[in-house]
């Protein structure tokens, strides 16, 4: 018994000086760019001193060191390798702030060395920041939308680096999780009856992000928020189940959206086979999530990628939000085929504004007709004839009248008005001046004196 107290006794003692040494600094993490060169210069003596400093977490320590290197040998050999090794400082360093000043160190050393092959690898540790800083879908998305963005910028400018493919999937993980916030939204608009809003949200998900885990679903939504709208949305819905049926075929929903299809009257696709090799691929490689992942989910920061794509060209263009079916044409400014450009130039004659007044002032007037239209109407005066149009012209210019005419689909139903008692009073005061009763009834009201 007591021999077995003192080998528990002496197992504790060492684990504890194992700890005392690996928190003192013995545990060594080696760095990623050495140099092989063993010479005895000072700016080298500098560099391997603040390299080791680095590898044993005496980062403040090794950002000194590199700093004196910079500003005492400034045609060193190893000038760029110690800014390279300060922003690697930072980013091993961790943490919010030295997160930030990671980037800021890697962007500089972009902006001073753009050709050196360690530019690509800068790039890749600024995406990697903001990756590592993202939340889940139904919280802030700030730092994801700044990842992707890095993310792309790296396939753009350095494609043929071996950073490339990662920076691919690192995109195509942090689009799943844009793509699970939107879908979220959108799903609530439908569950509480704004099918306009819903609509919004799951049309630019279905056309932006194309390679998201449940895709087929939210075009499945999409097609059912358009059929609530309405008889005139019919197309869109016809739409949203077509590619359903081509660039999805192995979903749950392609039967059913073929037999919607039919129902309405329309064709149904063949699915695409290039889009079935990719679903039979990713439902083949696609990581399960456990019971316990479930569980250990509720209490990470990062979120949860594993239902990403691990094939496909991720999206390479920012998401620009579609304006709601909800406002009106109108009030959108695509209905006036006008533009929000804006151009600037220099204005050298200094009478400009008193000889040339704005001609914003001078509007046209509203029954004034188009050059385009009154030409229209001489030819077919002259002629006697009207212009020729084709059937599915005409279709379209009756449907876009009907859509003009009828008014746009909105969220909320417009309360019932009410009318107050004094108005209904003065309406019936009015009402017995302007139609006195008959001489009968006044006489007859009249008391016998």
């Amino acid at each position: 018994m007591l021999l077995g107290l003192h080998r528990i006794r002496l197992i504790i003692v060492t684990a504890a000086i194992i700890g005392l040494l690996t928190s003192c600094g013995i545990r060594r993490k080696k760095y990623e760019n050495p140099i092989a060169k063993d010479t005895q210069q000072p700016d080298k003596v500098l560099f391997d001193k603040a390299i080791n400093d680095v590898e044993h977490g005496r980062y403040e320590v090794a950002r000194l060191t590199l700093n004196t290197l910079i500003n005492t040998y400034d045609t060193s050999e190893y000038l760029a390798k110690a800014k390279l090794a300060i922003a690697d400082s930072w980013y091993r360093e961790g943490g919010t702030h030295a997160w930030a000043q990671a980037e800021a160190e890697y962007k500089d050393f972009k902006l001073f060395y753009p050709t050196m092959p360690e530019a690509a690898e800068s790039q890749e540790k600024v995406c990697l920041i903001h990756y590592k800083q993202m939340e889940k879908p139904d919280r802030d998305r700030q730092q994801a939308i700044r990842a992707e963005d890095e993310c792309r910028q790296l396939v753009n400018e350095y494609p043929n680096s071996k950073f490339a493919p990662q920076a691919q999937q690192m995109l195509r993980n942090i689009q799943e999780v844009l793509a699970q916030g939107e879908y979220k939204a959108g799903l609530f608009y439908h569950n509480k009856g704004s099918y306009p809003a819903a609509a919004n949200r799951l049309q630019s998900l279905a056309e932006q992000y194309p390679l998201f885990s449940e895709a087929d679903e939210a075009l499945w939504q999409l097609a059912d928020s358009y059929t609530r709208m309405g008889d005139r949305f019919e197309d869109r819905a016809a739409t949203a189940y077509t590619k359903i049926v081509k660039d999805y075929p192995l979903s749950n929903h392609a039967d059913e959206a073929s037999a919607k299809l039919k129902e309405m009257n329309r064709p149904v696709p063949e699915a695409d086979p290039v889009a079935y090799a990719r679903m039979k691929y990713e439902q083949e490689n696609r990581e399960k999530i456990g019971v316990m992942s479930h569980m250990l989910d509720m209490f990470k920061h990062s979120p949860e990628t594993r239902m990403a794509a691990k094939s496909g060209t991720p999206a390479m263009a920012a998401m620009r939000p579609a304006i709601p079916l909800s406002v009106p044409a109108a009030l959108n400014g695509s209905a006036a085929g006008g533009t929000s450009d804006v151009t600037v130039q220099n204005v050298t004659d200094s009478t400009a504004l008193d000889t040339k007044p704005d001609a914003r002032m001078s509007p046209p007037a509203a029954g004034a007709a188009s050059p385009s239209s009154g030409a229209a109407a001489a030819a077919s005066s002259v002629t006697g004839t009207a212009a020729p149009e084709s059937g599915s012209a005409a279709r379209s210019a009756d449907s876009a009248a009907k859509e003009q005419q009828l008014p746009p689909p909105t969220n909320h139903t417009p309360p019932k008005k009410k009318k107050s008692k004094k108005k209904n009073a003065a309406t019936q005061t009015t009402t017995q001046q302007t139609n006195p009763p008959p001489a009968d009834s006044q006489a007859a009201s009249k008391p016998q004196q």
